[in-house]
């Protein structure tokens, strides 16, 4: 009795099918390491990993990433022949690798769910412009050891001298000296509280009368410019005020979990 064609047919798709099988197995396969096979798979997790560090892979590096996986995995069998995994060094370097692992996706899993959005980030944004605004102050100065040589530095000042190559020459602020004594625009606070003071208490193109003592010795200082707080736009800072509202709630996390924890241990903080 004659099959009908079609019956030959699927007979025909069939064992194509079967023949199929193991090239399809293969496909998903990079290498056969002493009988083992070797999947794609761990490429694709070493990239993501060199992606996730910030990293970035020049065009070609696929194949040295390959490369190394099927070295790995020569490496990993033999250190399975030589009996490594049963040492205790061995299952405690691997305890602490797998807590690191896992502490490190539940982190990222925290951050994918939990956001910072544009309303947060800007709320965030209005804060902090609203703690930078007021008066920013341009000052120079000049940084010495000794009341005295500050008080002979006013004086050769008032008598004509340039401020700038006098804070060339004898300022002990090596970063500001270099420059003159020029200090750049900052509002009061970002200086100590005697600095500050003194220098918000002077008018444009004024300098003081006597030595101001700090911590870092004594200054002579001139105001040079003032003007409104500078604040960049929200744009230009949203994405990194974004990242420091994910880094605090990551933060607050952590900390949720360390006070909830059950723990008869005693922390530092």
């Amino acid at each position: 009795m004659k099959m009908k064609t079609s019956s030959l047919r699927q007979l025909a798709a069939a064992g194509c099918l079967v023949l199929m099988l193991p090239l399809a197995a293969q496909a998903q396969n990079i290498a056969i390491v002493n009988g083992k096979a070797v999947p794609k798979s761990r490429v694709d997790a070493l990239m993501q990993q060199v992606a996730r560090s910030g990293q970035q892979l020049p065009p070609g590096s696929e194949q040295r990433v390959r490369d190394e996986t099927v070295l790995r995995e020569i490496f990993a069998q033999e250190a399975e022949r030589r009996g490594i995994p049963a040492s205790a060094e061995y299952r405690a370097q691997l305890e602490l690798a797998r807590q690191s692992i896992l502490i490190r996706e539940m982190f990222e899993d925290f951050r994918k769910k939990n956001p910072a959005t544009d309303t947060e980030a800007k709320a965030e944004y209005d804060k902090f412009k609203a703690q930078a605004s007021g008066t920013e102050y341009r000052a120079s100065h000049i940084l010495v050891e000794k009341e005295d040589e500050a008080k002979a530095l006013i004086a050769q000042i008032k008598g004509g001298a340039k401020f700038e190559e006098l804070a060339k020459k004898s300022s002990k602020d090596p970063g500001s000296g270099e420059r003159g004594g020029d200090l750049d625009f900052a509002k009061p606070d970002a200086y100590v509280p005697e600095f500050g003071k003194a220098m918000a208490a002077l008018k444009k193109g004024e300098m003081t009368d006597a030595p101001v003592k700090s911590q870092f010795g004594w200054h002579i200082i001139r105001l040079d410019d003032t003007r409104e707080a500078q604040f960049p736009s929200f744009d230009e800072v949203k994405d990194q005020v974004k990242q420091r509202l994910e880094q605090t709630k990551l933060q607050d996390f952590q900390e949720r979990l360390r006070k909830s924890a059950k723990t008869d241990y005693k922390f530092t903080q």
